[in-house]
């Protein structure tokens, strides 16, 4: 079975790029596995930018098929922040994602609601030659004030998606690969993956 790296460290994240590219004859492995430790700087302007330094270095690194992603929160009253900073909003060393999360809450306190917000990722595919094929995907909602639901990570527990009165961290494996940012991009990234493998 041919191999697909995955360029994270975040096994919750390899669990839902499984899911939905279970039909795929894919062998999915992350870099620890590979023995692959390198510092992405992922110091780009955009999430596609980030996502595309990851997947050209993890290529460079594996020779594999890469898939890389970058996706971020955006809150409309905080004029798109925490965006490409989400996962290192908070500036405390170590923080953890319920710290993330507080920071977040404490930056909306006194902002007037809804607190419209929405997640974007970009993904990346490295090809068998480091060639670069983008996929986008986003999802609207909004963040509410508590935490509901114990699935996911990062803001998953506090962004309500839009028409269904439930959080992201709501929502089940199969739902959530309906509706996710996350899945929006790999479902439009899977026929560039079948074509990269000739499947």
């Amino acid at each position: 079975m041919q191999e697909l790296l995955i360029a994270t460290q975040n096994p919750g994240k390899r669990r839902e790029i499984q899911a939905l590219l279970a039909d795929l004859p894919l062998k999915l492995v992350l870099p620890a596995e590979l023995g692959i430790e390198i510092d992405v700087s992922e110091d780009g302007d955009t999430y596609a930018d980030n996502a595309v330094i990851k997947a050209k270095a993890y290529h460079a690194s594996s020779h594999l098929v890469v898939l890389a992603d970058d996706s971020g929160l955006e809150v409309d009253a905080l004029d798109g922040a925490p965006g490409l900073h989400s996962a290192r909003y908070s500036p405390q060393p170590g923080a953890s994602d319920a710290d993330r999360r507080r920071l977040l809450l404490k930056n909306l306190a006194g902002k007037q609601r809804p607190w419209t917000a929405y997640f974007h990722c970009t993904v990346a595919l490295a090809d068998t030659q480091g060639g670069i094929h983008l996929a986008e995907g986003s999802c609207p909602g909004q963040i509410i004030p508590e935490e509901r639901g114990t699935n996911g990570f990062g803001y998953d527990p506090i962004f309500l998606l839009d028409g269904i009165n439930k959080t992201m961290a709501e929502l089940g494996m199969d739902e959530k690969n309906r509706l996710s940012h996350r899945a929006r991009a790999i479902l439009v990234a899977k026929p560039l993956l079948a074509k990269i493998f000739q499947l």
